[in-house]
């Protein structure tokens, strides 16, 4: 019964909230602006700080630098087995090697960490997410591109990237805590001002995200037997290169794979970015994405469950 109790505290105010978002949508309570501004906030303003602050107490060891390394090269074999896998199984998208590939960390991952191993614990799912985001934010925007036929600026990617928050709240972490300076400022406790005005911004970071899911979480009209053959490709791809991952970590540092475990099941778990049906030209294709998106969450969501259910 404990056990329950546990479990249920945990995935509980997930369900809670994106059901509470698919209302919001289904009795107009906020409209399409207000859950688009919602995610601004989220996305550019709470979430920089969960990611600020997660950086800058982290004690830094060549680990930090590895480990982003390994995620970028598991995003770019997702990316090549998903474009093998697609065309062996004749997927009908062009798309399919981007939905194979990518994390939604920063709409859901963060907030699903956070959940199922705590607050304190959240510079472990950035240490992995950091790979991955400089993923996206080059290379698998600039295939993106080729796949489009579109030229991928370089200088338009690194303007994209710098002035990014996300971005610009890593850097700023990393500069404090690599550097010492957050720790230098312990003895005068402006060292905890920082956590405090961090701890302040970040609190609603996990309710906002989920709400906002929740109301864009759609499951009408979607072509079942296409969405559930790439979601499935999807999952079978991370399945390998996830364990291939842990088991390479644990290789070269065992604790750090021990420690790092919660954070490789809670990103493997994950859809693909959000953003992807931007890129689509045709309504034909959103749909397909969309769809391949709304089936990847409901995955996470009931993954997150098995998660807490066995106490990863």
């Amino acid at each position: 019964m404990e056990r329950f109790v546990e479990v249920l505290r945990t995935v509980l105010p997930v369900v809670l909230m994106l059901g509470i978002g698919m209302l919001c949508r289904t009795r107009r309570l906020i409209s399409r602006e207000g859950i688009n501004a919602l995610k601004n906030v989220a996305v550019n303003i709470a979430l920089p700080a969960v990611l600020l602050n997660a950086f800058a107490t982290t004690r830094y060891t060549p680990m930090d630098v590895a480990v982003p390394l390994m995620m970028f090269a598991v995003c770019l074999a997702a990316w090549a087995l998903g474009r093998l896998g697609g065309r062996l199984l004749k997927l009908p998208s062009r798309f399919v090697p981007f939905l194979t590939t990518g994390f939604e960390a920063g709409m859901l991952g963060y907030a699903l960490f956070t959940m199922l191993a705590g607050g304190d614990r959240v510079a472990e799912f950035a240490r992995i997410d950091l790979g991955q985001v400089l993923f996206v934010f080059t290379l698998y925007k600039v295939l993106l591109g080729l796949e489009g036929r579109e030229r991928a600026s370089l200088p338009a990617l690194l303007r994209e990237m710098a002035l990014s928050p996300i971005i610009v709240a890593i850097a700023a972490g990393v500069l404090l805590g690599a550097t010492g300076l957050y720790r230098a400022l312990e003895p005068s406790g402006l060292s905890g001002v920082i956590d405090a005005c961090t701890s302040f911004i970040a609190a609603p970071t996990s309710a906002l995200i989920l709400l906002a899911i929740g109301y864009d979480l759609v499951l009408g009209d979607i072509p079942w037997a296409d969405t559930i053959r790439v979601v499935a490709l999807r999952y079978a791809i991370l399945l390998v290169l996830g364990l291939a991952f842990r088991g390479l970590l644990g290789l070269i540092w065992p604790a750090a794979g021990a420690s790092l475990s919660a954070a490789i099941a809670v990103m493997f778990i994950l859809p693909p970015p959000f953003v992807l049906p931007v890129f689509a030209a045709d309504a034909s294709q959103r749909v397909y994405i969309s769809s391949a998106l709304s089936v990847s969450t409901l995955v996470a969501i009931v993954g997150f469950g098995v998660l807490a259910a066995i106490g990863i």
